[in-house]
Formats: structure tokens, sequence, C-alpha cells
């Protein structure tokens, strides 16, 4: 559906193709996404030019990306960027229903219909794909509103918390990292972890990641998968950046407890810090706070630039928040993980009249 009249903005829907765009069409998506960044993301870095015109281009292994733009006026009014998993690829069955959803409208030309005519697009794609539910965040109270107005259901809260690196206890950090460890191996990476070293960790990481609380989330068994990391890893060596991994083994391949963290070098100032996580049998003797504080330091001794440290945490995992709490970290945003089914978002599109309905175009010279 490619138009919405009447009261509505009128919009065209067009398909971004990075690999076929010109810099024209380049130029207007990066005019836009620096005005979204600056409405709803005041304060947080922007990828250079370069550098996001050098990620659109990668093409995944595991994911398929497909990019909705609606014009209107000649301009970028909104986006929806679309995940699907890669036909063909690995496991792809499990992934047959869902869709990862993202993207936003500016905010001067919101309440005009654009948001309905993406989500017309986002119906479409779903009905010639196959898939059945679509997953998408949001952290902004409008959204939130717009979100319950269309049907979708909250299913996951997730807090993104921060903390200023100087300002953690490095002395409490120091304790927690020399606690006893009960004759478990202690193994550090710095950098990059060999892939053979990482193709074994697969499955425990995969275990461990499925075992953290994600409250009602509908989605498939989240897998680490080695190409995911092969993709990473490239991505890492084009632009610069560093993985850091800490691990407790117990014995020479389960592992016992993990914790890793990316450095960006296009934001150096900041550390990531991703999964932290321990095994069922050795929950409850510290461990977490063993490896949080070893890859911390490991951080420390390898990145003295680093002002800030970032990561997310279901609001329902109170001792990983916990834990946070003690070392500083306070919340910056709350997100929402939402998901529609493809019949409830048909049945929202069909109370608004659909005005001159078109395909969805395809990308062509700007």
């Amino acid at each position: 559906m490619s138009y919405f009249s009447g009261h509505s903005a009128k919009v065209e829907l067009r398909l971004f193709e990075p690999l076929q765009a010109s810099p024209s069409q380049w130029q207007a998506l990066h005019a836009f996404r620096r005005l979204r960044s600056q409405q709803d993301l005041p304060g947080e870095p922007v990828m250079s030019d370069a550098d996001f015109e050098s990620e659109l281009r990668v093409v995944r292994p595991l994911v398929e990306t497909q990019r909705l733009l609606a014009i209107h006026n000649g301009e970028i009014a909104g986006i929806m960027v679309l995940n699907f998993r890669r036909h063909g690829s690995p496991d792809c069955e499990d992934y047959a229903d869902h869709v990862d959803v993202a993207g936003g409208v500016m905010q001067d030309l919101r309440r005009r219909g654009i948001g309905r005519a993406l989500l017309a697009g986002l119906a479409d794609l779903m009905a010639l794909r196959g898939k059945h539910t679509a997953t998408a965040k949001a952290h902004l109270p409008d959204t939130h509103a717009w979100m319950a107005r269309i049907g979708a259901t909250c299913k996951l809260r997730m807090f993104e918390t921060r903390s200023p690196f100087d300002a953690l206890d490095w002395e409490m950090l120091a304790r927690w990292a020399g606690s006893a460890t009960h004759g478990l191996r202690w193994e550090m990476h710095c950098g990059r972890v060999p892939l053979q070293t990482l193709a074994p960790l697969m499955a425990p990481f995969t275990e461990l990641i499925n075992d953290q609380p994600l409250d009602d989330l509908d989605i498939p068994r989240i897998r680490y998968e080695l190409k995911d990391y092969e993709s990473w890893y490239a991505d890492l060596d084009r632009r610069g950046g560093d993985h850091f991994l800490v691990l407790l083994r117990d014995g020479e391949q389960r592992v016992a407890a993990m914790c890793d963290a990316t450095w960006d070098a296009r934001f150096p100032d900041r550390m990531y810090q991703q999964l932290t996580a321990v095994a069922r049998p050795w929950r409850g003797h510290g461990l977490a706070k063993a490896v949080k504080a070893r890859m911390l330091e490991l951080v420390r001794a390898s990145h003295p630039e680093v002002r800030t440290v970032l990561t997310n945490n279901a609001v329902v995992n109170a001792a990983m928040l916990s834990i946070n709490e003690r070392l500083g970290f306070s919340v910056h945003k709350e997100d929402r993980t939402y998901q529609i089914d493809l019949p409830t978002l048909r049945a929202y599109l069909a109370r608004w009249p659909s005005g001159n309905a078109r395909g969805i175009r395809q990308p062509r010279e700007a």
C-alpha cells in the first residue's frame, strides 16, 4: 500500500537497496538518520556517513535486511528496517514465522498516517515472506502509546544501565576478581578469540543465554553461531574494535561462567558489556561478580580512553541488576520489546481507508 490520502499525508513507500543506491539517495538517508538521532536519542554519538554506508553494504551470512522508506513531499519521512533469517541458512526453518523490525517517523510528521503506511508495507512484506510475528523495541512514551493503539503486546522490558568507567569501585572489583573460584580455571581473551577456541563454545554459550530470564518473549531459541563471529570479526578488522571474553572453566570443556564485552574504535570512549552468565550448578558462588570484574579490568588495561560502560538487562533479572547497582550503574533508559501477529496488524489497518493504493516501489535514481 503506497499512498494514504484524505486527512493523512500522501506517502510513497520505496525499498532502499544499499548496493544499488545513488549518491543522492545516500545523502537523503544520512540527513534523515542524523535528524532522527537528534530527536529520539539526543546526545548519543552518530556514526559517520562513510562508516554507515560501509556497514549497510555488508552482506550478512545469516540475516537478510530490507529497508522500507516512507517518502513525503520528496523527502524521507519515516523508515522501517526488517531483518529476516536468511533462507537456506542453518536452522532457518526455526525462524520461518518471525521478522525483527526497527524504525520510526520524523517528530513533526507523526500522527499523519506515515506510520500506518509503513505498517501496511510491513504487512505486505510479512505476507510475501510467510511471516506471522513481528518483534520490535521501543523506548519513547509516544511509541509505547502507538504500540498499544496498533494492538502490539509488550513481551519484555529491559533496562539500559550505564556507569562512568572511572567511577567504578576498582578496589571492590579487585576483591571480586580475586575471590575463591572453587578450583575452576580462568581463561581470558583480549582483542579476538581464536575461532578454533570459539567453535566448541557455541553450544555452552547457547545454553547459557537461553537460561536467562526473558519475560514472555516469543522468539526462536537464541543461538550462538560461528558464522556470526566470523562476520563480526571481519567487521571489527575493517572498522577497528576488540572483543573481550572471560571464562571460568570446569575441566577442559565445561563452562561454569562467562562474561564478554566489545570496544568499538568508532566510539572509543565507550565499552559495551554483553552477556554475563553462570551455569546453574555454579550459581550462588559469586562467579558472575568474578568474571565481570576480570572483564572490566581487561578493558581498563587495554583501553584507558574508555569513559562510559553500558549494559542491558531484563527488568526481571534481579540478580544481575543488583550486581550492576553495587558497581554504580544507573538506569539510562527502558526498552520494551513488543510483538504483533499478522492478523492483528491486518485488523488494525482495516480500520483505515487506504486511499490510492499501489505496490512498494523498487529502488531507483533519486
